[in-house]
């Protein structure tokens, strides 16, 4: 028996050298042909293609929130608007003795992400106070306001420019320092005297106290009041960069005048809550066509593009139907190496609607779940789960956009060897836009909600620009 194993051992050796000498089909896109897989290629697989619709999510655990409005001549309209709880720096706050308002302002520091124009659009964003405290948090829930109008912001949006603010210093000179983007919003003096600097001790003693009374504020962008296409801001609740900052008057203990400055943060990382409400109108265009015209669950409609935005808009489904019976026709084999290569369709971006600048692939499990494909299951130290072994960095992963070749390639190995094996079903796989910065525990509403961008992909029948399967193998038996 020893022998016979060392001698299968020596065959299946023997076997691997002899086909990496009989082939020199390189794997992969520009790589150096000294260190290229060597493999038998197989491209035409059939992958099935489909739009859906994202399922709804919530909002409320996001680090960034989104708003804006924007028109897409492919994509229809979106809008996104974020309602938003605020209390005091410390409980039981004393504004002092007879306080005056000198100013209020919503301050809502601007994230690294923005989708759309900066250059001509100008946006209208209108202040509300929420009618009441936000008790709902998925993307589709309206959030109650009041009808009051409390403040508003017109002006053209620069998420990369820095601006300078005063800061006011108590029997000193007030300073001057530089901040990061923002979008300053004043609101109505009379308003914020009544509901907040009127309010005495017992109104603040806890934060819980606050909220119900004062329940929060709300800001949308008014579309009849914009100018331009537009574009979707992210707003930073993260730190305490947001914030509603009260300058105002009090007579001190001498009799005499000081002026104060206190902000009151808008702060998730500390329990408060912000919630958005999006909406995507797809009338007139031809997702809102494929939405409507799927066809039959078992074997959908297949069109020339599928659709790809972010904010919850529509993913595009794929499937592998022929790779279950690979083995039947090439025999046992072992795969290479497998890549995923997804054209972006041509003709179908002008600035300011770009593509997105990487794509998330991840796949349902037996009960319809979300997860990541083994290619790049890389566990997670949160919760102790130990990941696939073959897991490959982001990086070698992909999904990153190749402007030269308007496409995008994922290295999905592993989860073609399963889906051929028959370890892993082919329950549905999804492609979906996401950020430059997302991991591969980033998937749910992480990935459906820090991108507002948008790609329109080709399909397996597309001539021009086609998405594709190849597969790199070698027969074992």
């Amino acid at each position: 028996m020893k022998f016979i194993k060392q001698d299968l051992l020596t065959l299946l050796i023997g076997l691997f050298l002899f086909a990496s000498c009989k082939n020199t089909s390189n794997v992969g896109l520009d790589v150096d042909p000294n260190t290229a897989i060597q493999g038998t290629l197989v491209n035409d697989q059939l992958v099935t293609s489909q739009t859906l619709k994202e399922p709804d999510f919530n909002t409320a655990i996001l680090s960034s929130h989104p708003i804006g409005y924007i028109t897409d001549p492919t994509f229809g309209k979106t809008e996104s608007s974020v309602g938003m709880t605020v209390w005091p720096t410390s409980v039981s706050y004393d504004f002092g003795t007879s306080p005056v308002l000198d100013s209020a302002v919503l301050v809502l520091n601007l994230g690294t992400q923005f989708y759309g124009d900066t250059t001509t659009s100008k946006y209208s964003i209108d202040v509300y106070q929420l009618s009441s405290t936000i008790s709902k948090y998925n993307a589709s829930d309206e959030i109650p306001h009041n009808s009051t109008l409390l403040g508003n912001f017109n002006s053209k949006i620069f998420p990369n420019t820095k601006i300078k603010v005063t800061d006011i210093v108590v029997g000193g000179k007030d300073t001057l320092r530089t901040v990061p983007a923002q979008i300053r919003i004043p609101l109505n003096k009379a308003f914020i005297q009544s509901t907040i600097l009127s309010l005495p001790t017992t109104g603040t003693s806890t934060t819980d106290k606050f909220v119900q009374y004062f329940k929060g504020l709300y800001a949308e962008v008014n579309k009849s009041s914009s100018t331009g296409t537009g574009g979707i801001a992210f707003l930073d609740f993260a730190s305490t960069n947001s914030y509603l900052q009260l300058v105002y008057k009090k007579t001190n203990t001498t009799n005499t005048i000081d002026t104060v400055s206190t902000n009151f943060p808008i702060n998730t990382a500390s329990g408060q809550i912000v919630t958005a409400n999006i909406k995507h109108d797809y009338t007139g265009t031809a997702v809102k066509t494929q939405l409507d015209n799927p066809g039959p669950a078992a074997s959908p409609t297949q069109y020339g593009v599928t659709y790809l935005q972010g904010l919850g808009g529509v993913r595009t489904k794929i499937s592998f139907p022929t790779l279950k019976n690979f083995t039947t026709t090439y025999g046992k084999v072992v795969v290479n190496k497998a890549e995923l290569v997804i054209d972006a369709s041509s003709g179908t971006y002008a600035n300011p609607f770009l593509p997105s600048q990487r794509l998330s692939l991840y796949r349902w499990d037996i009960a319809n779940q979300e997860v990541n494909l083994p290619d790049h299951d890389q566990g997670s130290s949160t919760t102790g789960t130990a990941g696939d072994p073959r897991a490959k960095s982001d990086a070698v992963f992909g999904g990153y956009y190749d402007s030269l070749k308007n496409r995008y390639i994922f290295n999905v190995t592993a989860y073609v060897q399963d889906i051929i094996d028959g370890v892993i079903v082919d329950n549905g796989t999804f492609i979906a836009p996401t950020t430059l910065a997302a991991t591969s525990a980033d998937l749910g509403t992480s990935r459906r909600d820090l991108s507002a961008s948008r790609t329109v992909i080709g399909t397996f029948g597309s001539t021009t620009n086609r998405l594709k399967l190849n597969i790199y193998y070698t027969k074992i038996n």
